[in-house]
């Protein structure tokens, strides 16, 4: 029996840091797509958006078919409406929650988080939400267990993805502080 997502009153947001959300606009994610190589021309989702900072990287460097962002967070969802529009970014940003993501099956190629999976409760059950919306063959990229030690120490300390819960996600590339898995083509 799948067990409920937690409500959102009980999702604690992380701070809003002027100089943190550039570092990551400007430098984490612009590395991040090179450094994976993620596609050009793909449908990308957003796990976790929270104020929009990856969206004006991911549009610029990946020229998405379809790039959403999603959240749970209303507050900060408001926030990222503003900033993509002042970046003249076309952004679908949807409310909603990692553990019961609001697309159907196969909807993305790629599907990113930088780091909501470590800071929920019943994470498995994102992964396995994340699964089914990426097409067969799509992308998951991540944060890893270093960068969210880097990241949060606090918050994030001895958590791990629990990938048993994704069996059709294979890993198929890393670099230290971020990871690939794929999606099994036959899933």
């Amino acid at each position: 029996m799948r067990t409920q997502p937690e409500p959102a009153e009980r999702y604690r947001p992380f701070a809003s840091i002027p100089r943190r959300n550039l570092m990551q606009e400007y430098l984490e994610v612009p590395a991040l797509i090179r450094a994976l190589g993620i596609p050009r021309g793909k449908r990308i989702l957003e796990v976790g958006c929270g104020r929009g900072m990856a969206l004006p990287p991911i549009a610029k460097l990946c020229a998405p078919a379809r790039l959403v962002g999603l959240d749970i967070d209303a507050e900060a969802l408001a926030d990222a409406r503003r900033h993509v529009a002042e970046r003249h970014v076309a952004a679908e940003l949807v409310d909603g929650d990692v553990r019961a993501i609001p697309f159907p099956d196969a909807s993305f190629d790629v599907v990113v988080d930088f780091g909501t999976c470590f800071h929920i409760s019943h994470p498995e059950q994102a992964l396995a939400e994340i699964t089914r919306v990426l097409a067969p063959g799509g992308w998951f990229v991540y944060e890893t267990p270093v960068s969210q030690l880097l990241s949060h120490p606090v918050r994030s300390f001895g958590r791990r993805l629990p990938w048993r819960a994704a069996p059709s996600l294979a890993r198929f590339r890393g670099r230290l502080l971020w990871g690939a898995r794929r999606k099994s083509a036959q899933a």
